[in-house]
């Protein structure tokens, strides 16, 4: 991941007000980096943003120009926003299920086609966060699987496209201890038994993939919890 003399690389982390999105806006100034973040909440104090529901892609594209412009380019970015609303395909309604699989899936692409120009002027480098549940599917998880099945296969293909030119990875996060779990109904909770990271840990293994070199791509990761039920 290159940067400017004198300056820390630049990262875009979409998200990156909560879980694993402010984790990695943390691991990224403690790196001496410069985050950036779009999201709907403010992210820490003094990190640069734009508010930004990425669930309106032409919005999404849109910040994400401004943000680089405002910044002089950018040196990677990290999608890291995600949600969900588990249920039975027949009881999410319609708009529900879309926006899972808008914010999910769509704003990544979104996100990543506006940042290129950019990434390739800087041999930068993408780090895609799909989930375990990209890879393998379970009830009541519909809209989910299909968005994160589509980040893993969007990934793989974007990681072929642009060998060479941008350092691609595709990151498979087991679940973790934030507040993505919080609004669900208790039966789609993680119970107090469940094994979940720390997403302090999962954002160390985005900066290592970030590290490396223009042309030593870490093209996959699973990062989960040792006793991880959905992966594989």
């Amino acid at each position: 991941m290159s940067s400017a003399p004198g300056a820390g690389p630049t990262v875009l982390v979409t998200g990156g007000s909560s879980g694993l999105g402010a984790a990695v806006v943390t691991a990224v100034a403690r790196a001496g980096g410069r985050p950036l973040v779009l999201d709907r909440q403010r992210p820490g104090d003094g990190v640069p943003w734009v508010e930004c529901d990425l669930a309106d892609t032409r919005a999404a594209e849109e910040a994400t120009r401004q943000l680089a412009e405002r910044s002089g380019g950018l040196d990677a970015v990290v999608t890291a926003a995600g949600t969900d609303v588990p249920g039975k395909l027949a009881d999410v309604p319609r708009e529900t299920w879309e926006r899972i699989v808008a914010v999910d899936l769509l704003a990544t692409v979104a996100v990543v086609r506006a940042a290129l120009p950019y990434l390739e002027a800087s041999r930068g480098g993408i780090v895609t966060v799909a989930s375990t549940l990209g890879v393998k599917a379970v009830s009541d998880a519909t809209a989910y699987c299909a968005a994160k099945f589509g980040v893993v296969g969007f990934t793989r293909a974007l990681a072929a496209e642009l060998a060479g030119r941008v350092n691609v990875t595709l990151l498979i996060p087991g679940g973790m201890r934030t507040a993505f779990f919080d609004a669900r109904d208790p039966q789609y909770r993680p119970g107090p038994e469940a094994k979940l990271n720390d997403p302090a840990d999962t954002a160390a293994a985005v900066m290592f993939a970030l590290s490396q070199p223009p042309g030593c791509a870490v093209r996959e990761m699973v990062v989960c919890a040792e006793q991880e039920t959905s992966y594989p």
